[in-house]
């Protein structure tokens, strides 16, 4: 872990260091994936086969699709509390994402010309679901409802059985979410799969979800063949806190994201040194008691920091140059500081909330930026399943009030047919 204090000599070069830190793949996989990629668009269905049995240990024979029973047997069969959970989660994230749902448009300006948009949803979505180092339901809510919502017509999940080990819990919430199709194949040949199609799966119109380096390096290499949410990295969470909040709850939201992956990333920033040593002193103590501890040593090890200020207004700043997946203020006024955040992938505001219950419960989606990409993104939402198709009509009257311009704005592009276009309309 790497302590840095903002009047150190040095510090400006040191967090540069912090902002600048990738953590993500490198051009072997990068390699690799471009490999799988063209294989499985050659191959098909034999490529995901072989590559199923190499990496997931898993011979897929005829067993490639897990049927909607299997799914709604694994609903039923959960313990009560578990399933009332899970629906309360669907219900809360159902509700948070219609509110998104975007309005047609159409009005007549000053000249006549008749504008406007329409959306539409895509018509079909492919969800990809982790199934290596953990399995995440609430993944598959946060992707699927929202594409529910945006009335997309097929919905698929691709989710690696390694082993032939199937998660009861992912197919409970397929079922839940309503999911159309779950096939038992992961890592980048599902991507792939996705992306082209083989005789077996169909291909979609777009493909969200986490996953690992290969998955989130398939992503990069085929958006433009389909839409992408994002090319996520490794988790991250900022807390920015004072010296009021409990070391404790504190230590445990930064190790929320530090067990996710040895290499995620998680930094304090607080204004009060000696709150800064008891929470590393918490993290040693809260490490001891996870049962993630390998992943989460290894994260806070090699990524994790603490950051030292004289006063927490310099913390904004910091923070926009960081644009961190999750940001947790943790103070007494937390709505002061958030009005100077500019990026971040989710902000969470007060001491009584952890980044660890908008995973879950919340509402707003936990599918987020990574790696400095809030800059520029946004977490995933129900226009990631749209699109709009903008309309106009011109009459005569119109056109003679705008032709003329466009007229000259064509010659002056030497494209002389669209000028003519438009002139043989206005008789000139």
């Amino acid at each position: 872990m790497q302590r840095l204090h903002a009047r150190d000599t040095g510090f400006a070069a040191a967090f540069a260091a912090v902002v600048s830190d990738r953590r993500e793949s490198d051009a072997d996989v990068a390699r690799d994936v471009a490999a799988i990629l063209a294989d499985v668009r050659a191959r098909g269905d034999e490529a995901v086969a072989d590559y199923t049995a190499r990496f997931d240990g898993h011979d897929l024979g005829d067993d490639w699709r897990i049927p909607a029973e299997t799914c709604r047997e694994a609903f039923d069969a959960l313990d009560p509390a578990l399933r009332a959970a899970l629906e309360l989660a669907a219900e809360r994230i159902r509700a948070y994402h219609a509110a998104q749902v975007p309005e047609d448009r159409a009005y007549v300006d000053a000249v006549g010309v008749r504008l406007g948009a329409k959306w539409h949803p895509v018509d079909g979505a492919g969800l990809y679901v982790p199934g290596g180092r953990a399995a995440y339901p609430s993944s598959l809510l946060m992707n699927a409802i929202p594409a529910k919502v945006a009335g997309v017509g097929r919905l698929v999940v691709t989710t690696p059985t390694p082993k032939g080990q199937i998660n009861p819990l992912v197919l409970a919430a397929a079922h839940l979410a309503g999911v159309d199709e779950v096939w038992r194949v992961g890592g980048a040949q599902a991507i792939a799969a996705l992306a082209y199609g083989t005789k077996r799966i169909a291909p979609v119109d777009v493909i969200t979800g986490p996953g690992n380096a290969w998955v989130a390096e398939a992503k990069r290499q085929l958006y433009g063949v389909v839409g992408i949410d994002m090319v996520a990295g490794p988790s991250e969470i900022l807390v920015i806190a004072d010296g009021a909040n409990d070391p404790q709850w504190i230590a445990a939201d930064l190790l929320s994201q530090a067990e996710h992956d040895p290499a995620a990333q998680a930094i304090l920033i607080t204004d009060d040194a000696a709150f800064a040593d008891a929470v590393t002193e918490a993290v040693e103590a809260e490490i001891a008691l996870l049962p993630t501890a390998a992943v989460a040593r290894a994260s806070w090890d090699a990524h994790g920091v603490i950051i030292v200020v004289d006063t927490l207004e310099e913390a904004p700043a910091l923070a926009n140059a960081l644009a961190a997946e999750h940001v947790e203020i943790a103070t007494s006024d937390p709505d002061a500081l958030f009005a100077g955040i500019r990026h971040a992938g989710s902000v969470f505001l007060g001491r009584y909330t952890p980044e660890a219950i908008g995973d879950y419960v919340a509402g707003p989606n936990h599918v987020l930026p990574t790696g400095r990409r809030a800059r520029f993104a946004s977490g995933l939402s129900v226009l990631d399943f749209m699109k709009r198709t903008s309309f106009l009509s011109v009459s005569e009257a119109s056109l003679g009030a705008v032709g003329p311009a466009a007229v000259a704005l064509a010659e002056a592009e030497g494209l002389a047919a669209h000028a003519r276009s438009i002139e043989l309309r206005l008789g000139i």
